[in-house]
């Protein structure tokens, strides 16, 4: 049994790390690995854990290797800013373009990196189109089209008897999925926030995965 989950007439995966597995398509998805974002904060006098961006590639690196997937898709904010290519130590940029050179890799550009993975390999793009989906970076209330998307780290939070347990999670509205922030100490926002019901546009709910099951929570 694996934590699967129907969309778009498709059949997905859920894995544990946020990643978002289509078997079908070869497919995996991630957004908003922010790469480089401890170095952007360092140059600013901000120290976070150093080795985020060696942590988010590893968590990838063995979410490909247990998909076997072929291709990749990265849904924007790959990197925290433009710059973030240059600052890669060189095993991130080999690792990286191991991945780039060996797979079919799509760069869905952000509003943090745009452009900015264009240096290291793959496609790079603003939206794109696999089968019944349209991916670009943020969501788009406006386009009905069964719609993958990430910007919002969503986030569940569950409050009980003053204890509060938070779970990434994917926020799931009739035609969208928004995918929660994959990378390292990327933080999140409470998938109830109004930037994301409005997003969502109709009933929504949270996806978890627990164990080897997709649970739901209505928003």
């Amino acid at each position: 049994m694996t934590p699967q989950f129907g969309f778009a007439g498709e059949t997905f995966t859920l894995l544990a790390s946020g990643a978002l597995w289509w078997p079908a398509a070869a497919t995996l998805f991630v957004a908003d690995l922010h790469l480089e974002k401890a170095s952007h904060f360092a140059a600013r006098g901000w120290l976070l854990p150093p080795h985020a961006t060696a942590e988010t590639l590893q968590l990838l690196i063995s979410a490909v290797e247990h998909t076997s997937a072929r291709r990749i898709v990265c849904l924007g904010d790959s990197f925290h800013d433009q710059d973030g290519p240059e600052r890669l130590l060189p095993e991130a940029r080999h690792a990286l373009g191991l991945m780039t050179r060996n797979l079919d890799w799509w760069w869905i550009t952000g509003n943090h990196d745009e452009d900015a993975a264009a240096s290291l390999g793959g496609q790079v793009m603003e939206t794109a189109r696999i089968g019944p989906l349209v991916l670009r970076h943020e969501a788009d209330p406006l386009d009905a089209t069964p719609e993958l998307s990430g910007h919002f780290h969503p986030k569940l939070v569950i409050r009980h008897r003053g204890r509060h347990i938070t779970r990434r999670c994917v926020a799931a509205g009739p035609t969208k999925l928004i995918l929660p922030a994959f990378g390292a100490f990327t933080g999140g926002l409470e998938v109830g926030d109004p930037a994301i019901r409005n997003a969502l546009v109709g009933p929504a709910c949270a996806l978890v995965v627990e164990g080897e099951r997709v649970l739901r929570f209505p928003i």
